[in-house]
């Protein structure tokens, strides 16, 4: 890196995971300011443009599309960048920076200012393949909530939720940042100049991103509310079938109630025959069902 330095190679250094050690060394090596050294060391941080006079510090956020819906998938990136290199450090491997390492080590590049565009631009890039599943996630979701809404669709759409809103708060605030800082990146002194067009480019996948998960966000809201209504629909004809069932069982508890009476009268002068057994004991009941039964099928409840 010193050799580079000395000959004003443009380079790029990408580090993963560094030390507090290494950070120190690479702050004396690039003479960066403690407060850049800091902010390299810290994450979780809200993305942001910081000019330090001869670089800038750039803090944005891609996502793990290999990351299951519901585990942590954003992935926060620093990003310095001078007229003769440029810096990214990130705590976990990534594999978009490796792969467009490898071609920027495989081929030429065509400008200094372009690699710097072709870094943010994978790193914000990696946000569309995870809003494409999700797209696919919530249309099974809807056809299996309207096929058979179980606990597990619910615990997919919270996890969903919670992916957006994630995206969301980190989305918002890189779309600030590139809608007014990003072209200032062309104006370091020593950068190779390129077309200010690619960061403008930048800040249109940013609005897309946000506008994705906005709409995908009231997609799931949707989705909450017809799973609600599917199972209190479900829970009602569950209460109208016990209602049916209970009010059919009501006319013949009265029937075998009166007539189980053991009063000389019922059993003397009524119940003393077969006739009168087959008409009042068995004859009613059937005659109370088939009424009930009748009367629900015009009513439509059965």
């Amino acid at each position: 890196m010193r050799a580079h330095l000395r000959d004003g190679q443009f380079f790029w250094l990408d580090l993963e995971g560094p030390t507090d050690d290494q950070l120190e060394r690479l702050g004396r090596t690039f003479r960066l300011h403690p407060l850049t050294v800091e902010d390299a060391r810290t994450f979780s941080q809200r993305p942001k443009f910081e000019e330090y006079g001869s670089y800038v510090l750039l803090v944005v956020y891609g996502v793990d599309a290999g990351i299951s819906s519901g585990q942590p998938l954003l992935r926060e990136v620093h990003v310095i960048i001078s007229g003769d290199y440029v810096i990214t450090i990130h705590r976990r491997p990534f594999g978009p920076l490796a792969a467009l390492r490898e071609r920027y080590l495989a081929n030429t590049v065509r400008s200094e200012q372009f690699l710097v565009y072709k870094i943010l631009d994978v790193v914000t890039s990696t946000f569309f393949p995870v809003l494409d599943r999700i797209d696919d996630d919530i249309d099974e979701i809807e056809k299996a909530v309207i096929a058979e809404p179980t606990e597990e669709s619910l615990q997919r759409i919270f996890a969903l939720k919670r992916d957006l809103v994630a995206m969301r708060r980190v989305i918002t605030p890189s779309r600030d940042v590139f809608a007014r800082d990003a072209e200032r990146i062309a104006d370091l002194p020593g950068l190779e100049a390129d077309d200010r067009l690619y960061f403008r480019d930048l800040y249109d996948s940013l609005i897309r991103i946000s506008e994705l998960v906005d709409s995908y966000r009231d997609l799931l809201s949707g989705t909450t509310d017809m799973y609600l209504s599917t199972v209190a629909n479900r829970q009602g004809e569950v209460n109208k079938q016990l209602t049916i069932i209970a009010t059919i069982f009501l006319p013949l508890t009265f029937l075998t109630g009166f007539f189980g009476q053991n009063f000389s009268f019922l059993t003397n002068k009524i119940l003393n025959t077969t006739w009168s057994f087959a008409v009042f004991g068995v004859g009613l009941l059937l005659l109370s069902v088939l009424g009930l039964w009748v009367y629900f099928r015009r009513k439509r409840w059965m």
